[in-house]
């Protein structure tokens, strides 16, 4: 039987950047649209907090009865480990959809806009099917593209609709650098996987691009986002502030560019959460500035 500590790793919290990250972001959007919705906005934490945790049990239990975590180098998987039953990994999972469920409706319902409410289906399909079910697209390469949408243009818009009502320009290059950001962070875990995951069927977008070209769409995912803040600093100079992690962003981009593998991108994993944290926080301040001249 897992122990309480067993199962806080089960939920990776390396991985939780990418559920605050997009909060901060679409929240800065609306700050600087001239909402402030202190409660909305943790709302929408809750909402994406236990999404991604959610997910991560769901991946565990789907990817464990599988056999897919059987033979990995990265963190524990507590069904793969025989760490915990099955079932009850997909019951935690169930649980956290159903908290992201009442939060999300909570949250709609004080915000009157009743078309979020199947968006917020589509989130939970989501991150069901991107490992359950027979044909999970996460196995078909479509992982990161999923990461795109659901982390960057629904999350970070959907968190500035819900509290300022409106979808702004910066908040739309907020909502890409995240979404950019945030499949950096699948991309270096598909990366380490490569092997583990071509042995037993698992085409991910990495496998598909194979070692050397996956490193280059990890910088590419990097890179972009810094690109984007220091364009949109050219119309409001405090977008400029998403330049400040830039010294993280070098050092990671470094070591998968050096050849990274192995437990050292277990490392650069969590570095990357971190980058996307940092910069989702500088440009939410930048966005909650506003364009000034």
């Amino acid at each position: 039987m897992a122990s309480v500590g067993e199962w806080v790793a089960g939920a990776r919290p390396r991985t939780l950047p990418t559920a605050v990250s997009p909060v901060f972001v679409g929240t800065g959007a609306a700050v600087g649209a001239g909402a402030v919705q202190p409660v909305r906005a943790l709302l929408a934490l809750v909402v994406a907090v236990a999404l991604v945790v959610g997910v991560n049990y769901a991946n565990d239990y789907s990817d464990g009865i599988r056999g897919t975590d059987d033979e990995r180098v990265g963190p524990m998987r507590l069904v793969g480990s025989r760490l915990a039953a099955p079932t009850a990994v997909r019951n935690a999972a169930f649980l956290c959809f159903s908290v992201a469920a009442l939060a999300g409706l909570t949250l709609v319902s004080l915000t009157r806009q009743w078309w979020l409410v199947a968006v917020g289906a589509v989130c939970i399909a989501g991150a069901w099917f991107y490992t359950g079910g027979h044909r999970p697209y996460g196995y078909a390469g479509l992982g990161e593209v999923a990461v795109f949408a659901f982390f960057g243009p629904v999350a970070v818009l959907g968190t500035a609709v819900t509290q300022s009502g409106a979808v702004s320009a910066p908040g739309i290059v907020g909502a890409a650098g995240v979404g950019l950001l945030a499949c950096a962070v699948l991309v270096v875990n598909n990366l380490r996987d490569i092997p583990s995951d071509t042995a037993v069927g698992k085409r991910t977008l990495a496998v598909a691009l194979g070692d050397r070209d996956t490193r280059r769409l990890y910088t590419a995912c990097v890179v972009v986002p810094l690109g984007l803040s220091a364009l949109a600093g050219i119309r409001s100079w405090p977008m400029l502030l998403g330049l400040l992690p830039l010294p993280l962003a070098v050092a990671v981009t470094r070591r998968v560019l050096g050849g990274a593998d192995g437990r050292g991108l277990v490392r650069v994993l969590g570095d990357t959460g971190l980058l996307l944290l940092a910069w989702s926080v500088t440009t939410g301040v930048g966005l909650a500035l506003g364009p000034v001249a």
